[in-house]
C-alpha cells in the first residue's frame, strides 16, 4: 500500500505515544496532531488528544494557561516542541540567532517551552527541516534546556527528535541523540552531512517502519476528517480529504 512521508511520520509518532493518557499538541502541528488523533481512535477513548486551535479537540477554555496548569499537575503525558535551532544535547532555541539581545534573526519566542520541557514526561521534538542551520553544535540561546543537573526537580524532558530525514531517540542519561531510523530515500551519510551535532549511530540502523495498512485507512478517513477541522489544507493535500461527502 503506497504512502507519503506525512503518513509515515504520523504512524512513527503514533507508535511513540501509544498507551499515553493525555497527549497535547500545540499550534501549527498538523502531523503530530494527526498522530494524536490516530492513537485516540485506536485506543477506544483511553488516549485523549488535545489540539490547540481546534474547536472540537481542545478541552482548554483558556488555551495555553490551562495547558500549563495541567502540565504542572502531572496531567499531560506527551507534548511536542520544535525550535529554530536544536543542538545535540536537545537544547532548543526559540528566540533568535546571534548574540542576544542583538539577534541577527528573531524566532517566534520561547512562550512556555521551558516549563513544558521540565514538566511533561515525554516531549517529542519535531522539525521537518533537517539542515545544519537548524541542527547546530550549540544553540545561540537556550530557550529550554535538554537536561538539568541531578539536584533540579525535573519530571519531564526530551524523548525523541523527528525530522524529514530520520528519527532520533534521546538518551537522557548521556544527553545525546541516537539515530534510530531513516526515512525512505535518506542515508546515514546524508543525515551526517546535514546535522551540525554529533550523535550515536548503531551498526544496525535501518529504515523507519512503514505505515500499517489498517492505520493508513484510519488516517485517510477518520483522522483526515478530524484534523481537517483545524488544518483543512493539510488534510486535503496530504491525506486526500475531500470533505464529508467523499467519505
Amino acid at each position: 500500500m503506497e504512502f507519503n512521508t506525512e503518513e509515515l511520520l504520523i504512524c512513527a509518532i503514533a507508535r511513540m505515544i501509544e498507551g499515553q493518557r493525555n497527549v497535547s499538541v500545540g499550534t501549527s502541528s498538523p502531523i503530530p496532531g494527526s498522530a494524536a488523533l490516530l492513537v485516540q481512535a485506536l485506543s477506544d477513548g483511553y488516549t485523549r488528544a488535545s489540539i490547540l486551535g481546534s474547536n472540537v479537540h481542545n478541552p482548554f477554555n483558556d488555551g495555553g494557561p490551562e495547558l500549563f496548569d495541567r502540565a504542572g499537575q502531572g496531567r499531560v503525558d506527551v507534548f511536542f516542541l520544535g525550535g529554530g535551532q536544536i543542538d545535540g544535547e536537545a537544547n532548543i532555541n526559540l528566540v533568535g540567532t546571534g548574540d542576544y539581545p542583538n539577534s541577527d534573526m528573531r524566532f517566534p519566542g520561547s512562550f512556555g517551552s521551558a516549563y513544558i520541557y521540565f514538566m511533561v514526561p515525554r516531549v517529542i521534538l519535531f522539525r521537518e527541516e533537517h539542515s545544519r542551520r537548524v541542527f547546530v553544535p550549540k544553540v545561540d540561546f537556550i530557550s529550554a534546556p535538554g537536561w538539568s543537573p541531578d539536584n533540579v526537580h525535573r519530571p519531564g524532558g526530551p524523548y525523541a527528535l523527528i525530522t524529514s530525514l530520520c528519527i532520533f531517540m534521546y538518551d537522557r542519561a548521556r544527553h545525546r541523540f541516537r539515530l534510530d531510523g531513516l526515512l525512505p530515500g535518506a542515508t546515514i551519510e546524508e543525515v551526517r552531512d546535514n546535522t551540525g551535532f554529533d550523535f550515536d549511530c548503531p551498526d544496525d540502523v535501518g529504515m523507519a517502519l512503514p505505515p500499517e495498512p489498517d492505520r493508513l485507512k484510519i488516517i485517510r478517513s477518520r483522522v483526515a476528517r478530524e484534523i481537517a477541522e483545524t488544518y483543512p489544507e493539510f488534510a486535503a493535500a496530504k491525506l486526500g480529504y475531500q470533505g464529508d461527502s467523499a467519505d
